[in-house]
């Protein structure tokens, strides 16, 4: 039974809400965050006392330190969420992405082994590593047809996609090749509270409040399907403790929307409750050049994941 968890890139975004879920649900949680620029401690907070919350400053590429961890813990499983995320910053320096989210992957892989490995055999068939991934590792969809499925080709189109593809196909390769007990998601856009303040959502949020412009790539057209945090949370927990070693998830929230209409909505929402004076926020937004590689639309087929892992159906759509 799996109740001792290592979530590696907790005090990120969906990290952090993973910690808070798991923690309030009473597993035994160990957090390991290198803590650079999306790391954030002030998304933990609220378990700074819980006697089964322990977080630790370290790099998934340092072995030893994993390796060490994970034996006195005595984890029962690894929730790998740490990595860069965000596409311009791939686009600028894609040697970083590679770095962390493939040779860090790698490493953690083979601490994973390692300890796998000198567990009893009745603690081995239950430990599980979980690798949560991106929609993103699919490339692009046409705007009126398709959605991803568990079955759909990789296709990266930016240097994160592509460093996200290579994790995914390094995880499998160590449960092919090794035989490490492994399961995967990819999950679609998520939002929630403590996301980093340069992704589309958070970053029109601040800057409507302040009355700066708010920049959109394009004409808006871009569709994404969006997932609350928090939701993806509670479906994580359930491709760890119910996933079957070897298979992929798809986590989705059934909820298509251009950016253009994302921003929209938050200005006319943010109109409605903190207006600003002489003047509506869908004039702040302006149209900037697309950046290279822009997927037009992602959509996921999540079905899998509700036909498979137990518990109530949770759909982003049905919060209005």
């Amino acid at each position: 039974m799996i109740r001792r968890v290592l979530v590696t890139g907790g005090a990120g975004f969906i990290g952090s809400a993973v910690c808070r879920l798991l923690v309030g649900r009473g597993y035994h949680v160990v957090c390991l965050d290198k803590l650079t620029y999306a790391g954030n401690r002030a998304s933990l907070r609220d378990l700074a006392a819980a006697p089964n919350f322990r977080f630790v400053e370290a790099d998934i590429a340092d072995t030893g330190t994993v390796l060490r961890l994970l034996r006195d813990e005595q984890l029962h499983g690894i929730m790998h969420l740490a990595a860069e995320t965000h596409v311009d910053r791939s686009i600028d320096s894609p040697a970083a992405f590679v770095e962390t989210n493939v040779v860090g992957t790698v490493r953690l892989l083979d601490a994973a082994l390692a300890y796998w490995q000198s567990l009893p055999a009745g603690e081995r068939d239950t430990f599980r590593f979980h690798h949560v991934s991106t929609d993103e590792v699919f490339g692009d969809l046409p705007f009126d047809s398709g959605v991803f499925t568990e079955a759909t080709p990789y296709a990266p189109s930016s240097p994160y996609s592509a460093s996200k593809a290579a994790s995914d196909h390094f995880v499998r390769a160590w449960h092919e090749t090794y035989g490490l007990p492994v399961v995967l998601s990819n999950c679609s856009n998520n939002y929630g509270p403590f996301h980093f303040p340069e992704k589309l959502i958070p970053l029109t949020i601040l800057n409507a409040l302040e009355g700066k412009p708010l920049p959109v790539y394009g004409r808006g057209e871009n569709v994404r399907d969006w997932l609350f945090v928090e939701d993806h949370a509670v479906a994580l927990e359930r491709v760890l403790t119910q996933g079957r070693s070897g298979e992929t998830y798809l986590i989705g929230g059934r909820a298509e929307a251009t950016n253009l209409r994302v921003v929209e909505a938050i200005c006319d929402i943010l109109d409605q409750r903190q207006p600003l004076p002489g003047t509506v926020r869908r004039s702040l937004i302006s149209f900037v050049a697309d950046r290279p590689g822009h997927d037009r639309r992602y959509a996921i087929d999540p079905a899998k994941a509700e036909r498979n892992l137990a518990g109530p159906r949770a759909r982003i759509s049905d919060r209005g």
